[in-house]
């Protein structure tokens, strides 16, 4: 198992999507706070993780802006943030203060990643957006595209990215560790939130269920129900949260805070929640850039909320150094095959088995990581022996003495990226990394879309990744799937 210390002299690697390449024998170059802390910040999203990066960004800029749609939740940002001017609004902050900061955080719900990053991208803003870039396929062309045009340094919220031991792994199989590629296997315990069919609630849906439940209290839940989301309105202002998605009433506990992951109008689901960390270290290391096709079976969604469950197969063309191989995603806590476990030794000894993690499996053996970020992982041969690693160069994320988190350590390497002018020193920026690996793992909410009867395959997706086009798109009996891939945006904001 590879331990994650820091090696003293980084040199040249060629790691496809990486985003950089340095001269042989260049040590990093180490940032330090004071030399990265005139560049002025705007956070958009500050609450749940938008605090977390918050709080990172501040380590190393200045943060001049605060915006956010829930005032709760603005005004405790602020109190950490006094000298920051607040906002309920995006447009505001770019209309009265782009000229007052430099770089952006965004860490809204996902529907509004695009609007919000895209009009910091043409106000030649750095961004800095949480995973998944987008919700939609489209979104994340269209953001990596605009990134590389205007030249402006990026970084999605995937902290793994920054953590040796997987960049060091990346590097190791594209060496040639497992010779050819066979199989890649992704599996997470997400959802941890609701998810599933008929979970919405209007008052109207409320109250005929309270007629029929208890007719003599009805009145009194109904009257009270109403009190509970006029009060939660005070604060909150649904509409500009609902932002760029279809209008629909706003319920108490469904969709604002914390549960909106599970809504199509607004998340991308177990995919968008973990695929971007989960499946970080596969994606780079087998090159799992433009899949040709995809299926899923689900246990069943509405076209609403998303389902509890899915299992999803990918399949990726041969390149110039690989075979064609599937990708298989599992989530709610399903694994691959346990005889693939037992065959590679995976759940025995110290080799641990976890209700997260990742498999990329080669003619001479797998690397198997046992979590989210490939912190840890280990190489196996048949019968669990270990194969021998190879001394692969790599390039490190950059550290200092702030940056011991991960999540700290991601934004020094963007900060760094930003002081130098350099975008490609950041290995997750949206043209060359972020917006692909968005792109492929969208790709497997396409799936399941066409996939929503319970315990049945669904319909299978035919994709030209170049053209970001379902080439079977007339043989679908599935609607709405090229909304999928290219959203209409409500009135009020920019259509792209």
């Amino acid at each position: 198992m590879v331990r994650t210390t820091r090696r003293s002299f980084l040199k040249t690697t060629a790691i496809a999507g990486a985003g950089f390449m340095v001269a042989a024998g260049n040590s990093p170059k180490v940032a330090r706070a004071s030399a990265l802390e005139g560049i002025a910040v705007a956070s958009f999203g500050v609450g749940g993780k938008g605090a977390s990066d918050l709080g990172n960004a501040s380590v190393y800029g200045k943060i001049v802006a605060l915006c956010d749609v829930d005032k709760n939740t603005l005004d405790g940002a602020a109190a950490n943030f006094p000298d920051a001017k607040k906002f309920v609004d995006f447009r505001d902050a770019f209309a009265e203060m782009s000229d007052k900061f430099d770089a952006c955080t965004i860490s809204t719900p996902d529907h509004m990643h695009t609007v919000i990053t895209a009009m910091a991208i043409k106000a030649k803003k750095h961004c800095y957006t949480q995973k998944p870039l987008t919700r939609t396929i489209y979104e994340a062309r269209y953001l990596g595209n605009l990134a590389k045009e205007a030249g402006v340094c990026t970084q999605m919220g995937n902290q793994g990215s920054s953590f040796d031991s997987m960049r060091k792994i990346v590097a190791e199989v594209k060496a040639g560790l497992l010779g050819d590629i066979k199989e890649v296997h992704v599996w997470t315990n997400r959802p941890v939130w609701p998810q599933g069919p008929n979970r919405d609630l209007t008052i109207e849906k409320f109250a005929k269920q309270i007629q029929e439940e208890d007719p003599d209290i009805a009145e009194d839940e109904i009257a009270e129900k109403k009190q509970q989301i006029a009060k939660a309105l005070e604060t909150l202002d649904w509409d500009l949260w609902l932002g760029t998605a279809p209008y629909r009433e706003f319920w108490p506990g469904i969709y604002h805070s914390f549960s909106w992951r599970g809504w199509w109008d607004f998340g991308t689901g177990s995919l968008g929640d973990m695929a971007c960390h989960t499946a970080n270290m596969p994606f780079a290391a087998c090159d799992l850039r433009n899949p040709t096709s995809v299926v899923a079976e689900s246990s069943g969604h509405d076209f609403n909320s998303l389902p509890a469950s899915c299992k999803i197969l990918f399949q990726f063309p041969a390149n110039d150094w690989r075979s064609a191989i599937p990708f298989t995603w599992y989530d709610s806590k399903v694994q691959p095959p346990a005889a693939l476990f037992d065959k590679y030794g995976i759940g025995k000894g110290d080799v641990p088995s976890t209700s997260s993690g990742s498999l990329i499996v080669g003619e001479r053996g797998v690397v198997y990581s046992p979590d989210d970020y490939a912190a840890n992982y280990f190489v196996l041969q048949e019968g669990g022996e270990r194969l021998p690693e190879m001394d692969t160069e790599f390039r490190a994320a950059p550290t200092d003495d702030k940056s011991g988190n991960f999540d700290t350590r991601n934004q020094l390497e963007w900060f760094t990226a930003m002081k130098e002018n350099k975008p490609e020193l950041c290995w997750s920026n949206f043209p060359n990394h972020a917006g692909p690996l968005t792109e492929t793992i969208l790709l497997g909410n396409l799936a399941v879309w066409a996939a929503p009867e319970a315990g049945k395959q669904g319909e299978n997706v035919e994709w030209d990744a170049v053209n970001l086009k379902v080439t079977n798109l007339d043989q679908l009996k599935t609607p709405g799937v090229a909304e999928l891939v290219h959203p209409k945006y409500r009135e009020g904001y920019e259509q792209i």
